[in-house]
């Protein structure tokens, strides 16, 4: 039986846990004000600050650099808590070396091929950072930004408004785009993310969100023994250089099929040719729902060591699930260890990678007088 949050906080205070392994068992129901924190200053004096927010039984911490969220720390069956992102202790890492730990990415997720789409019969280039293609928006992308962060509480929610504006020809996209983005944490503790943006010239955008989850926690070894679940019928394949070919490819006798729940590893060595291009996953799964005017369930994601699990709703109509092929070792996280192969993964809602290329795709164009708005809902339990 899966248990909400609300019972396993209460089971924990029930047992007589300490009220410092829960954060309080009153306070871990209840919203707190968010807090604020030197993180620290970029090479040109830039400070960096972080964000405390806790409700429902969930706590997080949030960087204005980036808009990156740090840490989450969520209860496992017995009320123990763990942070289950990846992530750094200090901001030179996060400049330096991070392969977007936990940042807002734009002005368009995911990759766009040779960084050059045709708009109203105009071309454009993009910054290119991912061998020959253009990548989360570009070599600065919105992650690499210090945002304005506004906190809020609105009755029992608690959060962070974040707001940037892109100029006009920022990494080759036109026009200029200001962007508010709002983290709420519910008095149920589920984390919503409320993307906004308008433009000044006709534009294509994609927004965000690039965490890093582990459910057993963070830096404590391989995801594949993850039970996953992606409510889609069909993948879109790619390229060599991991652009989408145009095709959308039934999941069905593939390792791609995750419409029931299946551990990670199961299949993630299974030869096919499009895991040997990515190294694993890194693919954008078509969502059987497409867009809706609300979020719908997509993606269930569950640890059976910890009974963790996270569930996503969303009203986009993608999904990419990345199995963190590309971690090697090389990087300490908040807990002191290294991330490895497939220790941590993100399950990041979309729209289509390449879309502006792609006819069939769902269209990523804003055009003045518009408001680009989409929401992800991500729902814990254990």
């Amino acid at each position: 039986m899966e248990l909400n949050r609300r019972t396993v906080i209460a089971g924990a205070a029930a047992a007589g846990l300490a009220a410092t392994t829960l954060g309080g068992t009153a306070e871990a129901a209840s919203g707190r004000k968010p807090r604020k924190e030197l993180f620290g200053t970029l090479a040109d004096g830039t400070k960096v600050y972080r964000w405390s927010l806790e409700n429902g039984g969930t706590r997080m911490k949030v960087l204005s650099y980036g808009g990156i969220v740090q840490t989450l720390e969520l209860p496992d069956r017995h009320g123990r808590y763990a942070n289950v992102v990846a992530g750094f202790d200090n901001i030179a890492d996060y400049v330096a070396k991070s392969p977007y730990f936990g940042a807002l990415i734009g002005r368009y997720g995911n990759r766009i091929g040779k960084g050059q789409f045709t708009l109203d019969g105009k071309p454009y280039q993009l910054s290119v950072n991912d061998g020959a293609n253009s990548l989360h928006g570009g070599a600065q992308g919105f992650d690499k930004h210090v945002w304005h962060v506004e906190p809020f509480t609105k009755g029992s929610d608690v959060g962070l408004s974040l707001h940037y504006t892109s100029v006009d020809g920022e990494m080759g996209y036109p026009g200029t785009l200001r962007t508010t983005v709002t983290y709420t944490l519910t008095r149920h503790g589920d984390w919503r993310i409320d993307y906004e943006a308008t433009t000044d010239k006709a534009t294509v955008v994609n927004l965000t969100s690039h965490v890093y989850w582990n459910l057993a926690g963070e830096g404590s070894g391989t995801i594949e023994d993850h039970e996953l679940t992606i409510a889609a019928s069909r993948y879109t394949p790619t390229d060599s250089g991991l652009i989408p070919t145009g095709e959308l490819a039934k999941v069905a006798g593939t390792p791609f099929d995750f419409r029931h729940a299946k551990p990670i590893g199961r299949d993630i060595r299974a030869g096919h040719e499009q895991q040997v291009l990515a190294k694993g996953y890194d693919h954008n799964w078509a969502l059987d729902k497409g867009i809706t005017a609300r979020p719908e369930h997509v993606a269930t994601l569950r640890d059976p060591r910890s009974g963790r699990t996270l569930k996503i709703a969303t009203n986009e109509p993608g999904l990419q699930f990345y199995s963190g092929n590309f971690l090697d070792g090389t990087l300490t996280g908040t807990g002191g260890r290294t991330y490895r192969q497939g220790d941590a993964l993100c399950l990041e809602t979309q729209h289509f990678p390449d879309s502006p290329n792609h006819a069939n795709f769902p269209s990523t164009v804003l055009r003045p007088g518009q408001t680009y708005r989409t929401s992800t809902i991500h729902t814990f339990g254990a």
